[in-house]
This record gives C-alpha cells, sequence and structure tokens, in this order.
C-alpha cells in the first residue's frame, strides 16, 4: 500500500493532484447540496458535511504530496471568499446557520498556517492531525450536542454541551492516535501525546466565540503534538 502511495506521489503531474483534490471539494459541495434538497428544516447539518468533508484535503494533500505553495495560495484564496461571505451571501448554505460567526474565515486561514508550519518542514502528518480534529471533533461535537446534548453549560456566553464535549475529546484522541501511528510507528509517546492533545481540543472547542475554535483547535492541537512528540522523544533517546 505505501509503495502504492509512494509510486503514485512521484508519478502523477502536478495538475492531476490538484485535479484530483478539486474533485473531493466538489463532491463535498454537491453531497451537501444534496442533502438540503431534502431537508431544509437543519442548516446546521449541511453546514457540518461541509466542515467534516472539506478538512479531508489535507489528508489528499498529503498521500499526493502536493506541494505546500498550491494550499498556501488556496487558503488565501478560501479566506478572502470567506471573509467576504461574512459580509455579502456569497455562501449562505454554510454561513447562516442562525448566528454570526467567522468559523468559515478561520477554518480557511488555519489550513494554510498549518502548511505553511509543517509543509517546508517535512511533517505534514502534524497539519493532518490539526484539521482533521477540527473536521471531525468540532463538527460532530456540534451534531451529537444539539440532538443529545442535555447537559449544558456555558463558557463566555458560548453554550455548549457535555455530550459535545466529550465527543470532542474521544474523537480527537482516536485521530490523533491514528496518524501518529501511521508516521511515527507504534511508540509509548503517542499515547501520551494523544491524551494531552484530546484534552486540549476540548478546551479549546469550548471556548468558540465567533468560530474562533477553528482557528486555535487545529493550531492549538497540531502545535502541543508536535512539541511533545519532540521532547518526549529527545527526552527518552536522552535517557
Amino acid at each position: 500500500m505505501l509503495n502504492t502511495l509512494l509510486s503514485l506521489q512521484s508519478i502523477l503531474p502536478l495538475w492531476l493532484k490538484i485535479a484530483i483534490a478539486f474533485s473531493w471539494l466538489v463532491i463535498v459541495i454537491f453531497t451537501a447540496w444534496l442533502v438540503s434538497r431534502f431537508n431544509q428544516t437543519n442548516p446546521e447539518l449541511i453546514r457540518k458535511i461541509v466542515h467534516i468533508g472539506i478538512g479531508h484535503i489535507i489528508l489528499i494533500a498529503w498521500w499526493l504530496d502536493i506541494p505546500g505553495i498550491v494550499g498556501i495560495i488556496a487558503s488565501i484564496v478560501a479566506s478572502i471568499v470567506t471573509l467576504l461571505s461574512y459580509i455579502f451571501p456569497i455562501l449562505p448554505g454554510i454561513d447562516n446557520v442562525g448566528r454570526r460567526s467567522l468559523g468559515t474565515f478561520f477554518y480557511a486561514v488555519s489550513i494554510g498556517v498549518l502548511v505553511a508550519w509543517f509543509w517546508y518542514s517535512q511533517q505534514p502528518e502534524y497539519a493532518a492531525i490539526g484539521i482533521m480534529i477540527m473536521s471531525w471533533g468540532d463538527g460532530l461535537a456540534a451534531l451529537i450536542g444539539q440532538n443529545f446534548g442535555k447537559h449544558k453549560y456555558q463558557i463566555f456566553g458560548s453554550q455548549k454541551s457535555w455530550e459535545g464535549s466529550l465527543t470532542v475529546t474521544i474523537v480527537s484522541y482516536i485521530i490523533c492516535s491514528l496518524i501518529l501511528l501511521a508516521s511515527q510507528g507504534n511508540i509509548w509517546q503517542i499515547w501520551v501525546v494523544s491524551s494531552v492533545v484530546a484534552l486540549l481540543s476540548t478546551a479549546l472547542e469550548a471556548v468558540a466565540f465567533l468560530g474562533i475554535d477553528n482557528l486555535t483547535v487545529p493550531i492549538g492541537s497540531a502545535g502541543i503534538a508536535y512539541f511533545l512528540i519532540q521532547f518526549l522523544t529527545n527526552a527518552n533517546v536522552t535517557n
């Protein structure tokens, strides 16, 4: 499987890699549109389909070894579009969920920041950790919290549920563990780092005014995973 992936990275031309990534975005948006045709009463569901689906673009970019500059440029363009959509109804199906939020803008920015940080240091797995935790952790937390959240709490005026927060913790731990296992191998540090990342992601997701969690969760979780792995592995070597 790994040899096949490496062959794809070296054989496929850049334009085709970009076309594959773009095709995935089209599939996600089309799926959201299709669901909206049959479910017009729950705009949050449509938004989370896009939120979760688009996050997988980081895995496609990693697996196909798409250059970092492509991701950065795409992030800048998306940031401009989503920021304009905050003012003008460019993306009403994504932004109109009954509250004013810069979440989609922060989402686009976070992808660019993490690609710029980790692509050029040849450690894209940490960018993948951050984006996938934001996509699945935050996305499922909202859906679980709204549909099954019976135990509410508030932080800075933002209402959350313990059920949603627990979802973030579990999902973050699973995502971090799987990605680190795939990239680092089965070392004991992974389980410690994943636990810390899960707790930090949960705390950052709870502080979600104006959608700022779409920036703090991915950057915070990726950053702490990176620094803890470096610290723990270096300490282990020293001892």
